[in-house]
């Protein structure tokens, strides 16, 4: 028993050595690939045709190893580094694009409601190849976003690539000042809530808040039937607005974890016990493949909790967090630093949320043109026909309302349908009422009382 201490101190005294060994290797190797990096920087400096600006080198150095990390990790350089602290502040002079990189290519992934590149037709998965008539192809995404940027007013042509479409097409669209309004609301069927968040900015959940409690004024009795919350083409924003939104909807648990290098090193985000409750009232959340960031971390903390029904197509995927690390005063680097996770566990890096109800997006002109409407001649309106049985006087009033506020529905269904074949070559703005997934979302909410019933 007493020799066992001795055999412990022996084995540190040889296990320490082994580790300042295996350090040594380690730092080795790495003096070995600096020195290889010296020698290819000596060669360009003295054999390169033209004389070099040893900063730039070391610079573009820098910039092509952030790029062989991911798309969201790099280098920012004075100019950069200022400029990246405007993008959650809801207000920026540009053309309105939430952009990625794929294989070197810059894609759009939204472009944001009423901005300069929505008017002008810009869609997600569109490719920006050229910018000024620059080849933008292998361009750094950071890079690419601020020569997108400038001063409002100011114009700036991109050349756009679209699937199924040939060549390449030029946009020239004129800068502004992008003031985002994250909400918009709408009361459909009398009863039913439509919320479309369109950014996760500073006090956009206050901003629901309103919304609902407004449309709840409005709503016939000021009864509330059921929420469809739009985070389709939402690019994400503000982590902490993503747990407030969350925290209207959730009365505790979890809403995102982060999963760092180190697993044992963890952040838990948990629902807001204080604030504006909706625990009760039904939820729809409808994303879609430009959905992305905070818009899953909201989609995947009410699908996991059973709290909402998640509906339309697969997400985005982007579930990497970025942190702004300063150098100096003027310089740092954005650095994927971890991933975020839903409540269960489950990863969003490209995966993304599923949705629990696939709804594919159709153009509303074509299901307009599609759509049979048809007046049948039903039993009950044949004259003097047989009830099933003798109605009282409570029964006829409400079967006499019902058939009121069917007659009134298709009514505005058929006028619906004449406006929209009027206007059918006109732009127009983004209606909730006549959106394919927005009416699937409310159809959906209007069964849901009878599918409880029948499970029951």
């Amino acid at each position: 028993m007493k020799l066992k201490p001795i055999i412990l101190i022996v084995l540190l005294a040889v296990g320490l050595p082994f580790a300042h060994a295996k350090k040594e290797i380690a730092d080795k190797s790495r003096f070995e690939k600096l020195e290889l990096f010296n020698k290819v920087i000596y060669l360009i400096e003295n054999q390169y045709y033209r004389q070099v600006d040893e900063g730039k080198l070391i610079q573009g150095a820098i910039k092509g190893m952030m790029n062989t990390l991911d798309p969201h990790s790099a280098y920012l350089d004075p100019d950069l580094y200022q400029r990246i602290q405007e993008d959650t502040k809801g207000e920026f002079a540009g053309l309105g694009i939430e952009v990625t990189q794929k294989d070197g290519i810059i894609v759009i992934t939204t472009p944001i409601e009423d901005t300069p590149a929505d008017k002008a037709g810009l869609m997600p998965g569109d490719k920006i190849v050229e910018i000024e008539g620059e080849n933008a192809i292998g361009l750094p995404l950071e890079e690419a976003t601020q020569k997108m940027k400038g001063k409002a007013g100011t114009k700036v042509t991109i050349g756009i690539a679209r699937d199924g479409v040939d060549g390449v097409k030029q946009y020239t669209l004129t800068r502004k000042v992008i003031k985002v309004s994250a909400v918009k609301s709408k009361l459909l069927k009398s009863h039913y809530a439509y919320i479309r968040l369109t950014q996760f900015q500073e006090k956009g959940s206050k901003q629901i808040v309103k919304a609902i409690k407004n449309l709840r004024k409005s709503a016939r009795n000021k009864n509330l039937k059921g929420i469809v919350l739009d985070l389709r083409y939402n690019p994400g924003g503000l982590l902490q607005e993503a747990v407030n939104v969350s925290s209207i909807f959730l009365k505790d648990g979890i809403v995102v974890s982060t999963e760092y290098r180190d697993p044992k090193h963890k952040e838990i985000h948990y629902v807001k016990k204080i604030g504006h409750k909706e625990l009760d009232i039904p939820v729809v959340v409808l994303i879609n493949g430009a959905s992305a960031s905070a818009s899953e971390i909201v989609a995947g903390a009410l699908q996991d909790s059973s709290r909402a029904i998640i509906m339309g197509t697969p997400s985005f995927g982007k579930g990497s967090v970025q942190s702004v690390i300063n150098i100096d005063k003027d310089k740092g680097v954005k650095l994927t630093v971890a991933q975020y996770m839903t409540p269960s566990g489950k990863k969003i890096q490209a995966i993304g949320i599923k949705p629990d109800i696939f709804v594919d997006e159709y153009e509303q002109e074509w299901t307009d043109d599609n759509k049979k409407l048809k007046q049948f001649m039903r039993e009950k309106d044949l004259a003097n026909h047989l009830t099933a049985t003798i109605e009282t006087e409570e029964e006829k009033k409400l079967r006499e309302k019902e058939e009121k506020e069917e007659r009134r529905l298709r009514a505005e269904e058929l006028k619906r349908q004449r406006n929209a074949r009027k206007n059918k070559n006109k732009k127009k703005s983004f209606k909730p009422d006549s959106d394919y997934q927005v009416y699937q979302a409310v159809n959906y909410l209007e069964a849901l009382p009878r599918i409880k019933n029948i499970i029951n």
